[in-house]
């Protein structure tokens, strides 16, 4: 098992992990992985929904405390950091971590390979990222749809790809349980990013919050209003809330 030299200074917000870097930071990160790393390297994100599917789940909670990068995506991460441990920490989206990748590929030229989505979505986020970064390589695509007898077969497709990145678009926890059972396969791949609906995003399938929303932290407010049906999920923010406030009692008695 490999070991990750910034564990020391990873934090434990409730039962997920998060560390405590800022955009620059995480990008530094990810482009040491990429100029120095001989292995595979995974950068996840933290939220409330995933603090919440990481309990009882022993193979999650495995897979995000052997990450190499723990993004602090959502506010409430962000807020809980502040009042339980006293940390202030930076928003860190992925969605604006993998545009940020896709910028710095283009420069410095590593290729990468776009994997989720529907087929649709796939190819318009690849064409998207082509125009909007010129430069940028995208080595190879696939849907997020692929059945498992035809996983070998997408594997081989990667490696003869050469991409040092891929954007592993699965959603959660299907992508991190992905990189878990085939990430050891992939053999010139440096940094896997699970960026969830990510492609869905960048090919306008779906609408990003305006800046104004996502700087007051009510991002998670304005998909509810545009998508009503993602109510069940957010049931996990007042959720998360109430253990928050309960663990900050705990340790004030």
């Amino acid at each position: 098992m490999h070991e990750n030299p910034h564990k020391h200074s990873r934090l434990k917000i409730v039962n997920i992990w998060v560390d405590p870097v800022n955009m620059r930071q995480a990008l530094y990160r990810v482009h040491d992985f990429l100029e120095r790393g001989d292995r595979l390297h995974t950068v996840l994100s933290a939220n409330p929904e995933k603090s919440f599917l990481l309990r009882g789940d022993e193979l999650l909670c495995r897979i995000f405390q052997n990450a190499d990068l723990i993004l602090p995506d959502g506010i409430g991460i962000v807020l809980a950091a502040r009042i339980l441990l006293g940390v202030r920490l930076t928003r860190v989206p992925g969605c604006e971590l993998m545009q940020n990748i896709c910028e710095m590929s283009a420069c410095r030229g590593h290729s990468i390979f776009l994997f989720g989505a529907q087929e649709e979505v796939n190819e318009k986020a690849a064409q998207t990222l082509e125009e909007r970064y010129p430069g940028l390589r995208i080595a190879g695509r696939c849907h997020g749809y692929v059945p498992e007898d035809e996983m070998d077969e997408l594997i081989a497709k990667i490696n003869e790809s050469g991409a040092g990145i891929l954007l592993l678009a699965l959603g959660s926890p299907k992508q991190e349980k992905w990189i878990a059972r085939y990430g050891s396969r992939l053999d010139k791949v440096r940094v896997c990013q699970g960026t969830g609906g990510t492609l869905d995003v960048i090919a306008g399938a779906v609408k990003r919050a305006p800046d104004a929303w996502c700087r007051i932290g009510l991002e998670w407010l304005y998909r509810l209003m545009n998508n009503p049906s993602r109510i069940k999920r957010q049931k996990a923010l007042p959720a998360f809330a109430w253990r928050v406030f309960r663990e900050k009692i705990r340790a004030s008695l």
